[in-house]
């Protein structure tokens, strides 16, 4: 059976708690990503920061993204997935919790980030097939949007 460390990008880009929005916001825009995993100083995952985590909790509240640091605006814990987990697993969370992105996690760091590299054929197994993970999920979920890596985000109606 494939893995998640298997199937998921790898390289996770982290934003240190202590750098600001400004900082996560420039990381956003060269990466190219639209939510960052949030890292302490022991390089363990410590939340989720998105893009609209910044305008709507930093700059529509007229705080400075100069001075407001990733880890005062993290809030909730984060949805992972062990390394070892299923792809199947995977799918499950990412389905349970409707999000598009996963943090994946081995002895309680932050190993990969994101989507996976290859879409994921639901409920086969585990196996790898051409398809679309975002459609998969799509299809099973409810008319709620999907929503970034936090459990704690507030979904949008």
């Amino acid at each position: 059976m494939t893995a998640a460390r298997d199937i998921m990008h790898t390289g996770a880009a982290c934003i240190q708690e202590a750098q600001t929005l400004e900082d996560a916001a420039r990381k956003v825009k060269e990466l190219d990503v639209g939510a960052l995993p949030i890292c302490g100083e022991d390089d363990r995952l410590h939340g989720i920061i998105t893009d609209r985590d910044i305008v709507v909790k930093c700059l529509a509240k007229g705080k400075a993204p100069r001075t407001v640091t990733a880890g005062q605006l993290g809030q909730g814990k984060p949805v992972t997935v062990d390394a070892d987990a299923e792809t199947d697993r995977v799918l499950q969370v990412m389905q349970e919790h409707r999000i598009r992105r996963l943090p994946v996690i081995e002895d309680h760091r932050l190993v990969s980030r994101g989507a996976p590299r290859a879409p994921l054929a639901g409920g086969t197994g585990g196996s790898l097939r051409r398809g679309c993970l975002r459609d998969q999920v799509n299809s099973r979920r409810s008319t709620q949007p999907l929503t970034s890596w936090s459990s704690s985000r507030r979904r949008r109606p």
